[in-house]
């Protein structure tokens, strides 16, 4: 099927869905809006931007994100912390249904975390420090840690609780014993949540459709959609016309500036997550070349971070992005303003590649980019142009986003350089840092440096059991420095996330920047949405 065919299947699926809403005389309001590919639905196994909106709306968690604390009570009601900070009990709201209508206790809070651990992908990492989880009352559950550490609470926005009677009842044969696959069959396709939209229908690689769940314990705007159809990969060329003709009411993210550029001067809005994650080039520092150190600062020396800003520019007024200085964004505890923003030096990248073990043919590297976020080409082929000037060079890849995971979990199929944005999973520091930089969360998509660094790991494993806020920060600020000078990643810009809108669709976490979360996701939640 050629492009045009699928562009004009898609507007007449479009004009249909559009038709029909409209014969309803606006009985029901419906959200349609675009993300990039896959949707991972099990919560077990959900890390990227899509996957997040997912979780924070079809489950729930013992807290949620907030602006100005971080996160907030939402399953659990208050928490009570041990002086010697190891052990955390939980009340629960007693008041909670799953979408079946079944009553949530503190045994689907025990299941739930069982369940994430055993399959051990996701954000499993996450709760390493755990030593124990059990159930005293129906609405009573208590952690037991290790070691004291301080993102724990944070860290507990990403433990999705799901349905256990409803996800046992649907296993099939598997590893786990009693448990067979613990579900992972069921809920790649269907929920067993509580959250505020139940799952209609799901495939990862082009539709989620979800519904308003009545019986959902917080409340929705007055205009909150009732039916949410969440669409993956547009191109933007689809992704245009469809707003144009009002049948998308938020574009993805992902659209090349000129695309949101055009939607502007077309009465589009445009709102932004501000400093919503940053974007890396991540440096392989186990594959050769890019494993010599020389090699890597080189590389960096020799991109050209101007021409990058300029291609972030999307009004005089809007741009993706601002410069970078290191691997936290400006605002988050720890960040290290003394570290001075990467320029490009043409002179300082050959005398580095002089000092390198690699000379000639061997300074050739692999530059991969997301094919699902067509902006990234212009970043890889800039890359070649600026590297081509000291004599690297770079074979160009578009690899799909479902390959560039599979490929991070080997160092030796991981490309030389991968083009990454990377969003904080939940509101701490460690969320940018530690499943990033640290040796023992090698083998994910966020991990594609696999640096291996004692230094580092010291720091990161430091700061998880202080306490103290500001010698906190503290920690975090060497550790930035420690990792800059590793150079595992060029530093190419903050971003600054940039959505076109239709004028009737008002989402406040991205109007309004003291309702902003900093979390990836976070500022999705459906039902704070209103469409009028």
């Amino acid at each position: 099927m050629n492009k045009s065919v699928v562009l004009s299947f898609l507007l007449g699926l479009g004009s249909l869905t559009a038709l029909s809403v409209q014969s309803l005389a606006g009985a029901e309001r419906v959200l349609r809006h675009d993300e990039a590919a896959p949707g991972q639905l099990d919560p077990a196994k959900a890390t990227d931007y899509a996957s997040s909106i997912l979780m924070f709306n079809v489950y729930d968690a013992l807290v949620q994100p907030d602006a100005a604390k971080g996160v907030a009570p939402s399953l659990a009601t208050s928490w009570k912390i041990t002086p010697d900070g190891k052990t955390y009990t939980f009340t629960l709201r007693n008041d909670v249904k799953f979408h079946d209508n079944s009553k949530l206790t503190s045994a689907d809070v025990l299941f739930s975390y069982q369940r994430i651990k055993a399959i051990n992908q996701g954000f499993a990492n996450l709760f390493d420090t755990v030593t124990g989880v059990k159930s005293t009352s129906p609405t009573t559950v208590v952690f037991t840690l290790s070691e004291p550490y301080a993102p724990f609470i944070s860290n507990l926005s990403r433990l999705q609780i799901v349905n256990k009677a409803l996800t046992l009842k649907n296993k099939q044969t598997g590893k786990f014993g009693a448990n067979g696959d613990y579900g992972q069959a069921y809920l790649s396709t269907h929920d067993a949540g509580s959250g505020a939209y139940a799952i209609e229908s799901h495939d990862g690689q082009s539709l989620t459709v979800m519904k308003k769940f009545g019986g959902y314990f917080q409340p929705f705007v007055a205009d909150a959609p009732d039916t949410v159809r969440q669409r993956y990969g547009l191109d933007p060329t689809t992704a245009r016309t469809l707003m144009q003709r009002k049948e998308l009411d938020i574009t993805s993210q992902w659209l090349p500036p000129e695309t949101l550029k055009a939607l502007a001067s077309n009465g589009m809005s445009l709102v932004q997550e501000i400093g919503s994650g940053n974007f890396f080039v991540k440096l392989n520092t186990q594959k050769a070349p890019t494993d010599d150190l020389n090699v890597r600062k080189a590389i960096a020396a020799a991109f050209d971070y101007a021409t990058l800003r300029s291609l972030l520019k999307i009004t005089d007024t809007v741009a993706s992005g601002s410069p970078a200085n290191g691997p936290l964004v400006p605002g988050m505890p720890g960040y290290n303003k003394a570290i001075p923003a990467p320029n490009r030096n043409l002179e300082l990248a050959k005398s580095l590649l002089a000092k390198s073990k690699y000379k000639g043919d061997q300074l050739t590297i692999e530059v991969g980019w997301v094919a699902e976020v067509p902006f990234e080409e212009r970043i890889a082929l800039l890359m070649q142009q600026n590297l081509a000037e000291v004599g690297i060079k770079v074979n160009v890849t578009k690899v799909p986003w479902a390959v560039m995971t599979q490929r991070a979990a080997k160092a030796t199929t991981t490309p030389n350089a991968s083009l990454v944005y990377v969003s904080p999973i939940v509101p701490d520091p460690d969320a940018m840092l530690y499943p990033v930089y640290h040796s023992s969360s090698a083998g994910t998509w966020l991990s594609m440096e696999w640096l291996k660094d004692t230094q580092v790991d010291k720091l990161l494993d430091q700061a998880r059991t202080e306490t103290n806020p500001s010698k906190r920060a503290e920690i975090y600020q060497q550790a930035s420095k420690r990792i800059v000078d590793l150079q595992p990643d060029i530093f190419g810009y903050v971003q600054n996330a940039v959505f076109a809108k239709q004028s009737n669709v008002s989402i406040p976490a991205l109007q309004d920047p003291t309702k902003t979360v900093a979390m990836q996701g976070g500022n999705f939640i459906f039902r704070t949405i209103s469409v009028k």
